[in-house]
């Protein structure tokens, strides 16, 4: 979102000049929109649930639960590591056992779908927004905001950048500092600037840790009684 709207200053939005919706359908329906009073008025209330959030006692993980369950339009019982970042919050929907870590930046201008069993490493932001490339066009005020859809069983790691439109799919890794540009299809690592596929998860990787390092013999018998292997 671009919170530099100045206000009498465009003459193409104060005057409606054929417009046939207002900025907050443009923005939902993903078409040019710009930042004004009404789309503003809805980013204020959420930010001042980001106030409260961000300032709770980090160590009081119940609350932080609930408050973000506030903050955020659909989740279920979610998990957030203070600073989080957002530009309203209902347009972010997650599932089960969502987790991200501090310093996680969503710009949820459009929806952002994560599914159960996903895992934000420290600094991820993801950014449906985006802006013309064109100066003129850019600096009509105009911006857009693409939808971004995250499926079950995904990690990110740590300072990567999700873009504008993307898809990620189910069962996915995505190494730290990646910028991930292009849809990235399931059972996958992906990495690097811009993000490619590395290879595919297979049932090799049940077991492996850290590179070559496996899981042990407790700890991967206990992983197997969880999950009847």
């Amino acid at each position: 979102m671009q919170y530099g709207y100045r206000s009498g200053t465009n003459s193409l939005y104060t005057n409606a000049k054929g417009l046939t919706m207002d900025n907050i359908t443009r923005r939902d329906n993903q078409l040019a929109y710009i930042t004004d009073e009404k789309v503003i008025k809805q980013a204020k209330e959420t930010r001042k649930k980001l106030q409260i959030f961000n300032n709770t006692d980090w160590s009081d993980f119940d609350k932080l639960k609930i408050l973000a369950s506030k903050i955020l339009g659909k989740s279920e019982n979610p998990s957030i590591t203070p600073p989080f970042y957002c530009d309203y919050g209902f347009n972010i929907e997650v599932g089960k056992n969502f987790y991200a870590n501090a310093f996680c930046t969503i710009l949820d201008v459009a929806k952002v779908k994560i599914g159960d069993n996903c895992l934000l490493g420290p600094n991820v932001s993801i950014y449906t927004a985006g802006h013309p490339i064109h100066p003129i066009a850019r600096n009509s005020s105009y911006e857009y905001g693409k939808v971004i859809t995250i499926g079950d069983n995904v990690w990110i790691g740590g300072n990567s950048t999700i873009c504008p439109g993307v898809k990620i799919g189910n069962n996915v890794v995505i190494g730290a500092g990646s910028v991930v540009t292009k849809d990235v299809p399931d059972w996958t690592v992906a990495a690097g600037n811009p993000c490619k596929v590395l290879r595919i998860i297979t049932d090799d990787d049940k077991r492996k840790l850290y590179k070559n390092e496996e899981i042990d013999d407790e700890a991967w018998k206990n992983i197997c009684l969880s999950f009847n292997l």
